[in-house]
């Protein structure tokens, strides 16, 4: 694992999008695993001016987003789906065959959660993983306790989570539902590259623990430690609580592999 550190959110976010811009370039047809909330529609900002302006072309890659609540219309403006067509599919040259999402509207969800898995299967496997994480230490919405070889599969969301969630359903906890289906922590290890973005004091705390702290399945974000290729991007006030922020400092300053992005 290597973490990066930025100054503000904006540069952790312009960074995400340029590792993710770079690795678009050298393979075309990249398949992205894409996540949802308020840390990457700065991400899918700066991806939708760079197609605009520096003609990064999304026309043959292949998409899968993390997560769905259930019983929400795939139209519904509080759904998923809606947040990834407004911030991002809308504005890119992207073909909506090649977007994949959970169905959260599935009459059966565990055979919805299959052929999910056998979707990501049949397209290669995920070539890189965006996240963020969740105030629980959850990445999608595996949460705490949730089992680090899982798979796609429904799981219920904790009152942090919904409470963290609530600003899209009115400000009212009450009004997220209570159940979700997410890609499993098992399944986010087998992407070849993974890329958490992490923003905000309100972050520090649980970042240092995924980061710095012991493996477990109370915080599931940790699994990435595990994992062979995987980048933290945060800003000062994400890092905040990080012991080794001298250490993370230095080597990106002198790591070759970051030259072209210092």
């Amino acid at each position: 694992m290597e973490v990066i550190i930025q100054r503000d959110a904006d540069a952790a976010s312009l960074l995400a999008a340029r590792v993710i811009e770079s690795e678009l370039r050298a393979n075309p047809r990249l398949v992205l695993g894409l996540a949802t909330g308020r840390t990457m529609e700065r991400v899918y900002a700066h991806l939708t001016r760079m197609h605009r302006e520096e003609k990064l072309n999304f026309a043959r890659c292949r998409t899968f987003n993390l997560d769905e609540y259930i019983g929400i219309s795939p139209d519904d403006p509080r759904s998923y789906h809606f947040f990834m067509r407004r911030h991002l599919f809308n504005r890119v040259s992207i073909p909506a065959r090649n977007t994949r999402l959970p169905d959260g509207t599935a009459r059966d969800l565990p055979s919805a959660a299959r052929r999910y898995e056998k979707l990501i299967r049949r397209a290669g496997g995920i070539d890189l993983q965006l996240l963020g994480i969740g105030r629980a230490g959850h990445i999608g919405f595996n949460e705490p306790l949730s089992a680090l070889m899982s798979r796609t599969r429904e799981k219920a969301l904790t009152p942090m989570t919904q409470r963290q969630n609530a600003p899209m359903f009115g400000g009212d906890p009450r009004r997220v539902p209570a159940r979700a289906i997410t890609v499993g922590v098992g399944t986010i290890l087998e992407s070849r590259r993974c890329l958490l973005v992490a923003t905000g004091a309100e972050k520090a705390a649980i970042l240092a623990k995924a980061v710095e702290g012991p493996i477990t399945s109370m915080i599931t974000a940790s699994a990435l430690q595990l994992h062979p290729r995987c980048t933290v991007i945060v800003d000062e006030a994400a890092a905040k609580k990080l012991k080794g922020k001298t250490y993370y400092r230095w080597l990106f300053e002198n790591e070759p592999d970051w030259a072209a992005f210092r």
